[in-house]
Formats: structure tokens, C-alpha cells, sequence
């Protein structure tokens, strides 16, 4: 076969051959990240406090924290405390004018009432005795830090209008300071506060708690004297 026959057929060729399917590259999988490039975990301080890095075999622990009895006493002493914080704000519903008066108690009411059923809960799924709600009615009672004496919730349930308004924001304060105390002394026992919902529950009424007096604060000073 002469040169000028064979260059046609030697086209044809090199044209088929750029037409196959080139297979495609096959991948490699990736790697696993090294351990040092996951994110890390973190264990929360108590309120105040900040957040520390721990290991795994650590945080596995935590998981495992049971509870104390400053924990039990915590919950149990709570529960008379928001139920006084509740019978406040029914004594509120009849005696003030104030609309902004009616919204404060309403969400005292929500979230108190709430709170409440999660530390009967709390107890009972712990096998621990859960007081009666008004426990602090009976006679010498002790009573939590911040609440009223039997004397301060009559002449609360006495009064009426702008009196009641300036009884109610005054008692409530004082009210919530005591109950910022009773966390502040479960946080500086030895080993309570750290069972996960405690952490939780305690951080959220002394977050919750603070924000309330100011704001209670500010209504008090809008009072006419």
C-alpha cells in the first residue's frame, strides 16, 4: 500500500481512538480527620464561671454525674418558693389597675407553674419525697429565702390599687433576690449542681430571675408616691 492510500486510513484510525471514553479517574476516599481537628468539648462553669475543654473518657463521666442531697433540698425548697411567687400573682388578678402589672404576673404564673411540674417530676423519677406545694402554709413552717411571712401576705391580700402595685413589685423582688440565693448555695456545695437538668434549671432561674427584678425595679420607681 503507497503513502498517499494509507495516510487516509491512518486518519480514520487516530480519529476512532480519540473518540473512546476515557474511564474515569477513580477516587480515593478521604481520610478521617485526625482527632485534633474535631471540634472540642466543652463543659460549662457554673454561673460566673467559664467553660473548660475536656476529653472524651471525661465528658463519658459526666454523663454518669448522679445527684446530692444540697440537689433534693434545692428542689424540694423551690417548689414552696414558686408557689408563693404563684399565690401572689392570683392576689394581683383582682387588686391592681395596671396593665403592665397583669403582664408581669402573667408571665411569673407561666413560667412558675411550668417549673414547678418539673421539679415534682424531677423528684419523683429520683425516688425522692415531694412536698406538698403549700407546705409553707402550716404553722412554723420554714420558709426559703425571699419569701413572705404569713403577716406580709396579708396585708398584701389588704391592699389594693397603686398600695397593692407598690407591696406586690417591692415583695416580688425580694422574692426573687431569695431565690438567687438559694442557687448561689447550691452552687457553692461540694459536688451539687451538676446532675444536667439541675445545671440547667438553676442557671435559667438565676438568669431569668435577675431580669425580672430589673424590670420590676424600673415599674417601681414608675409608681406615683
Amino acid at each position: 500500500m503507497n503513502a498517499a492510500r494509507s495516510l487516509p486510513l491512518v486518519l480514520m484510525l487516530l480519529a476512532a481512538a480519540g473518540c473512546r471514553t476515557v474511564p474515569a479517574a477513580t477516587k480515593v476516599p478521604a481520610s478521617p480527620s485526625p482527632p485534633d481537628a474535631l471540634a472540642p468539648l466543652v463543659q460549662p462553669g457554673a454561673p460566673g464561671q467559664p467553660t473548660r475543654a475536656i476529653d472524651v473518657a471525661h465528658a463519658t463521666d459526666l454523663s454518669r454525674v448522679s445527684f446530692t442531697p444540697a440537689d433534693v433540698e434545692f428542689m424540694q425548697g423551690m417548689i414552696g418558693h414558686h408557689a408563693q411567687a404563684v399565690e401572689m400573682v392570683e392576689l394581683l388578678k383582682t387588686r391592681t389597675r395596671r396593665d403592665d402589672m397583669k403582664m408581669l404576673g402573667l408571665s411569673i404564673e407561666v413560667s412558675q407553674v411550668d417549673e414547678i411540674r418539673m421539679m415534682q417530676h424531677w423528684l419523683e423519677a429520683r425516688g425522692q419525697g415531694v412536698p406538698d406545694e403549700h407546705a409553707h402554709h402550716q404553722h412554723d413552717a420554714a420558709l426559703m429565702p425571699g419569701m413572705l411571712t404569713p403577716e406580709a401576705m396579708a396585708r398584701l391580700a389588704a391592699a389594693s390599687g397603686a398600695a397593692f402595685d407598690r407591696l406586690f413589685l417591692e415583695g416580688m423582688m425580694s422574692h426573687h433576690e431569695g431565690a438567687l440565693v438559694m442557687v448561689h448555695d447550691l452552687f457553692a456545695s461540694p459536688g451539687a449542681g451538676q446532675d444536667s437538668e439541675i445545671f440547667a434549671f438553676a442557671s435559667d432561674v438565676e438568669a431569668d430571675q435577675k431580669m425580672e427584678i430589673d424590670r420590676m425595679g424600673a415599674m417601681l420607681k414608675e409608681l406615683p408616691q
